[in-house]
Parts: C-alpha cells; structure tokens; sequence
C-alpha cells in the first residue's frame, strides 16, 4: 500500500514526496500525459498521504481518513468530473469548487480538488477558474488531469506546475498482469506491446477479441487491390458504424504500419507491437515500400485525429482506405 503501489512514474512521485515532506507543495499542479498511466492514481495517492492519519508522508489505506477518500465521502476531498450526461464540466461546478475552497477545512488539513479530464473544462469554466488559481484559498490544493496541457488556456497552465507522466515501459505492465491478474506471460507480453505504455488500457484490453479483431483488420487492408475503391469504400461502412471501433481501428492501423517498418528494417521482432502476428508481419514487410509505410501511418495517425474531432467517420475512414488502395 502507498506510493510503492504506482507503477513507474518515479521521478514524478519523488518530486511530489519532497514537496510533502518539506510541506511545500504548489497551490496547483497539472498532470499530463496519454491514458492510464497513472495520473489519477497519483492525484489520489497525493490527497491520501496528505490527509492519512500516520502522518509519515505515505498513506496506510486502511485509517478512517484514507478509506473516506476511497470511498469519495471525504468532505476535503472532491473529484469533478462531467455531471451524469453532459458532456463539459460546467461553470457552477467551478464556481461550487471555489466556494468550498473558501470554507473551513473539516480535518484540519488541505482543501484538494481533482479535476479529470481538465480538458473538459469549457472557456467559461476554464475562465472561472483561472480567478481561483490567481487568488488560491489559504490550505487548498488544485490537481488539473489531462492527457495534454494544449486544449488549456496558456494563462491556466501558466499557474500550474506541470508534471508530465509518460507511457510505462512494456516490461512492468506485463509483469504487473502476470503478478496481479494471474495472466500467463505470454498473454501478459502481448497485452502490454499493445497497451502502448497504458496499464488502464491494458486491463481493459479483452485478448481474445482483440485478437480476433486485429485479425478481421489485417484481413481488411490485405484485401484492398490497386483501383478496388469500392471495396474502401465497404470497408469504411462497416468499420465506421462505431466510434470506438474507428478509432480503434485507425489505432491499430498506425501500429500496424510501424510495426511493418520495424520488422522490415530489423528483420526480427523486437519493438513489434502486433507480437501475435509475426508471420503476417514478415509477409508484408517484404512486400511494402519503407516510404509509403511512413505515409500511410502519419495518415492512420491523421484520421484518427479527424474523427476525435467529430469529423464524419466513413468519410475519413474513406479517405484512409483510398489511400492504401492507390499506395498497394
């Protein structure tokens, strides 16, 4: 229990620990980085040492105070995120936030608010905001979550100190699902190649039916032949009923591609991704031209972006396929 329970990020939790143990932690701090890597975690794991009744600059996860945080009943503790059905955090959230700040501490100790995603924060709320980080309330502590600082106001980021967590490496997801999740260490290794760095996403990753699907989508782009638009233009139908399967597709896709230059290059398997999927890897790798894979990933990259963006899916999905119809 305690911060030897986060995996990796150690640099950003000793920075965080020596502010607590020097009691001079910032009024305001962002955590950035992708997906499941331990933002979140850490956030939490900051507002349990603080208010732990050990006192000892780690948290015990069993007293009273740890346990009402965990359970998010700690009256000095709040988590924003978007109300039930609604896509933004509104600005009465952050005016509800700055008026609590404002109020005596119930411990005794520091006023903490996790907002996560910030990036769900609206100019208005952003804008809200911003007065509280310019004029802090005495014992309070704000924790911004994003996976990027960019869609933030340069005057909001300006007030924060800025942490930045990057992908966890391969080889402590894996061990950490052979170790916690009783996973076989195969298994374990391919979840986490495909995780790119992301422990949230590789518990969440379903191996069976990932594996079936990446099969499905290696079927998809080895079926495209010079001219066959009409066969993109299927294929962009099917994969874009889904959101998430467009995106997951396109995901896929990217690493698919660098995967096909990696093995072209190195002749072997090391830094593969799709680990399951050598023999198709080798196939292609030797028929693909080192130029168009770099293309055709940025354009993987590209489209994804597009549809987060809430472009319409098929058309994007569309234009992506037409692409690797005319580089086959």
């Amino acid at each position: 229990m305690g911060f030897a329970g986060i995996i990796g990020q150690g640099r950003q939790l000793e920075i965080l620990r020596l502010a607590l143990a020097k009691d001079r932690l910032h009024h305001a701090y962002l955590f950035t980085g992708p997906e499941g890597v331990g933002k979140r975690c850490t956030a939490l794991a900051l507002a349990l040492a603080i208010h732990c009744v050990e006192k000892n600059g780690d948290y015990c996860g069993r007293c009273v105070e740890c346990e009402r945080i965990k359970d998010r009943n700690h009256p000095d503790v709040r988590m924003v995120e978007p109300l039930e059905g609604k896509k933004e955090i509104s600005i009465q959230q952050i005016r509800d936030v700055e008026k609590e700040l404002r109020y005596r501490s119930f411990s005794g100790g520091r006023k903490i608010t996790i907002i996560d995603p910030a990036t769900l924060l609206n100019s208005a709320s952003q804008n809200a905001l911003l007065k509280t980080l310019e004029e802090p309330p005495d014992n309070s502590l704000l924790i911004l979550i994003a996976a990027s600082a960019g869609a933030l106001l340069p005057t909001l980021r300006s007030r924060c100190l800025q942490l930045s967590f990057g992908p966890l490496p391969r080889n402590l997801i894996a061990g950490f699902l052979v170790s916690e999740k009783s996973m076989k260490p195969k298994d374990a290794e391919i979840l986490a190649a495909l995780s790119a760095g992301s422990l949230g996403a590789a518990l969440e990753m379903d191996g069976e039916d990932l594996r079936e699907r990446r099969r499905v989508w290696v079927g998809i782009l080895a079926a495209l032949r010079a001219g066959d638009y009409r066969g993109a233009m299927d294929a962009a139908e099917v994969l874009g009923v889904s959101r998430d399967e467009a995106l997951d597709f396109l995901q896929w896709a990217e690493s698919w591609y660098r995967d096909l230059m990696i093995h072209g290059l190195r002749g072997d398997a090391e830094g593969v991704v799709n680990l399951d999927m050598l023999t198709e890897l080798q196939r292609g790798s030797a028929q693909a031209v080192l130029e168009r894979l770099l293309s055709s990933a940025a354009d993987a990259a590209g489209a994804a972006k597009k549809i987060q963006r809430n472009l319409n899916r098929r058309m994007v999905l569309e234009q992506f396929l037409f692409g690797v119809v005319r580089g086959v």
